[in-house]
């Protein structure tokens, strides 16, 4: 039978990707859609700020932010003082930490995607009178179908598999920051190793899995396009 803290750092791990995922679809396609067709000429630099946690150690990354959320800073006194809010060693804080390090799993698809496309496909979208939104809505987003999919699965295949930027940023707290890569590293540290191979191999199937899904995804969507 399984233990209660296995199962909540768990349930907290998905919980984690759930939420990290939704909201950089939310975010991920305006800017990717903006990014794509804008002629901003030092949008290069934004493109660099984006995929910067490509490259960025997670740990930096992790390191700035929790100073950033610190109290002792201006933006950690601003939250405390006028939001009542702490987001050093918190569940919102790692969630925040885990947008920022998952942005270009999310943006870098859909850019791909976007850029795929024929302009004339959208410019004909203006012309018969469609606004820009309903052009993303009803016109782009169905063509990169398959993008949107890699994207979201990639995200939430890279959350639940952080560890540096978290533990950085919201340490190791039962049940409010410790993730499934956390606990691994915890129970290694212990030298509890069969407590480790059981959220180790949740992880594998888990990421397995969901690259099992993009490439079946992905494959039914390219043998519709091409009937």
């Amino acid at each position: 039978m399984l233990d209660q803290d296995f199962v909540y750092t768990l349930l907290l791990t998905g919980k984690l990707a759930l939420v990290t995922t939704t909201i950089l679809v939310i975010i991920g396609i305006p800017v990717a859609y903006w990014i794509t067709y804008t002629r901003f000429k030092l949008k290069f630099i934004v493109e660099a700020l984006i995929c910067m946690p490509m490259v960025l150690p997670p740990t930096v990354m992790g390191y700035y932010l929790l100073v950033a959320f610190s109290p002792d800073n201006a933006f950690g006194q601003f939250l405390e003082q006028y939001f009542d809010a702490r987001l050093a060693f918190s569940f919102n804080g790692i969630v925040i930490a885990s947008i920022i390090a998952n942005l270009p799993f999310m943006i870098q698809p859909l850019q791909n995607g976007f850029s795929s496309l024929p302009d004339e496909l959208r410019q004909a979208s203006y012309t018969m009178g469609k606004s820009r939104i309903v052009t993303l809505i009803k016109v782009l987003l169905p063509n990169i179908k398959t993008s949107v999919i890699t994207g979201i699965a990639l995200t939430f295949a890279h959350c639940i598999g952080e560890f540096g930027i978290v533990i950085m940023v919201g340490g190791n707290i039962p049940k409010e920051t410790r993730i499934a890569s956390v606990a691994i590293y915890d129970q290694v540290q212990a030298l509890n190793f069969e407590a480790a191979n059981r959220y180790a191999f949740v992880l594998f199937i888990l990421s397995f899995l969901t690259l099992m899904l993009i490439y079946s995804i992905n494959r039914k969507v390219n043998l519709t396009t091409f009937r």
